[in-house]
């Protein structure tokens, strides 16, 4: 029964309207519906739960070869700038040793030249001078005063050409000055670089002082190729080499030189002067007996150099056992976890491994000091030489006796 208000009256339910209502084909039809999206949806994730898998894999395997070729190629670098960086150190040092030669050329040539100056002209002007003296028959061009004018001549030529070499020893010092500013200047260069990739190279991908650039600019700061930086390597080294053999080529021509004019003068004074006295037996006296003494530190020299040898032998053999402990303590750490014992073969490898360190160690020291002992004696022995140089120059020198004046003339090997 219906009613036209918008109450119903009272005691009257309301039935709600019947739900809609589906055949069998369609519940069979709405369940493979559902099965169907959920076995395409099971699908896909396993799809991309093994894809993720696959590009975790392959991602991380490319990570890794890329750092370990990062790796190689700072490894590589390193070993590079190592490299030139020791061309650069061998250089340096025998340029600085090329320096201190000159310098000792330098001295050499400025005592030479005094030696001249003030001794020899100064003589030989007195000699001159005072052979104006004579009288009568006796003031004649003899044979002694056409020496005489020959030495004097000598002497100037000596001077001229000292002054000269001096000139040019002081010139080459400055080159070799200005190459070495060049080599430190390059070698800080390459110890910071060194420093820089060595850094890098120890540098993990866990380390807490890691950062990313989000910086605009390109992190490339390369303004040279490899190339470039050979050549300008190489370029430094070979104009090293080059003012060195320079710098060897005057060293020669100044000991030249000095052997040469310390020659005419000595054989011109011997000319001119035809006496001896007894400084010549006392100067031989003593140059007998550094020849002796120069003897003695040659085989000493020689005994210690065997000593270093076998030394060094020793100290080689010590490093194939320790090479051999390490390869030995190297294997065992191999072993799974709960292999490795602290047993007495471990015990044994690590007192084995100190031991070969404390002995190459006292050997090293005692090599040290062998090769100290060795470096004294062989200065020592140029020193010998040097004092037989001189005493063998002076014999010539003091066998003259020009009156008197000339005994005061003294050359000896600068």
């Amino acid at each position: 029964m219906a009613t036209t208000g918008k109450n119903p009256p009272q005691g009257v339910e309301i039935i709600p309207p019947l739900p809609h209502r589906f055949t069998m084909d369609e519940w069979f039809l709405n369940n493979q519906a559902r099965h169907r999206a959920y076995t395409t949806h099971c699908q896909l994730v396993e799809s991309i739960i093994d894809e993720s898998h696959r590009i975790c894999d392959m991602t991380l395997e490319k990570t890794k070869n890329n750092k370990f070729a990062t790796d190689r190629v700072l490894e590589e670098q390193s070993e590079n700038i190592k490299f030139s960086r020791d061309e650069l150190l061998r250089a340096r040092k025998m340029i600085v040793l090329e320096i201190d030669s000159l310098l000792t050329y330098k001295a050499r040539l400025t005592d030479a030249l005094s030696s001249v100056r003030r001794n020899a002209a100064v003589i030989c002007e007195r000699c001159l001078i005072s052979r104006e003296r004579r009288r009568g028959i006796d003031l004649t061009v003899d044979d002694v005063e056409k020496q005489l004018r020959i030495e004097h001549g000598v002497i100037q030529g000596a001077e001229t050409t000292f002054v000269r070499c001096l000139e040019q020893t002081a010139e080459q010092i400055r080159t070799l000055k200005s190459v070495l500013y060049s080599i430190d200047r390059n070698l800080q260069g390459k110890d910071e670089n060194f420093m820089i990739e060595r850094e890098n190279l120890n540098l993990k991908e866990t380390g807490m002082n890691l950062s990313i650039y989000h910086g605009a600019s390109s992190l490339d700061s390369s303004t040279l190729t490899m190339q470039e930086w050979e050549i300008l390597s190489n370029e430094i080294i070979t104009n090293g080499k080059k003012e060195l053999n320079s710098s060897k080529v005057l060293r020669n021509y100044i000991d030249t030189i000095l052997q040469e004019i310390m020659n005419d003068l000595k054989v011109q004074i011997n000319t001119t002067n035809d006496a001896f006295n007894q400084r010549i037996r006392e100067t031989r006296d003593i140059k007998m007996e550094l020849e002796s003494q120069h003897s003695k530190i040659i085989e000493k020299a020689n005994a210690m150099t065997l000593n270093i040898a076998r030394l060094e032998k020793t100290i080689a053999e010590k490093e194939g056992f320790l090479a051999l402990n390490h390869t030995r303590l190297g294997n065992r750490c191999q072993r799974s976890q709960f292999e490795r014992t602290g047993d007495a073969v471990e015990q044994q490898l690590v007192i084995e491994c100190a031991d070969l360190r404390d002995s190459v160690t006292k050997l090293q020291q005692t090599l040290c000091e062998a090769q100290s002992i060795l470096r004294y004696l062989l200065k020592t022995q140029i020193q010998v030489e040097e004092d037989i140089n001189i005493k063998t120059n002076t014999l010539k020198l003091d066998e003259v006796d020009c009156m008197g004046m000339r005994q005061a003339l003294s050359f000896h090997a600068y």
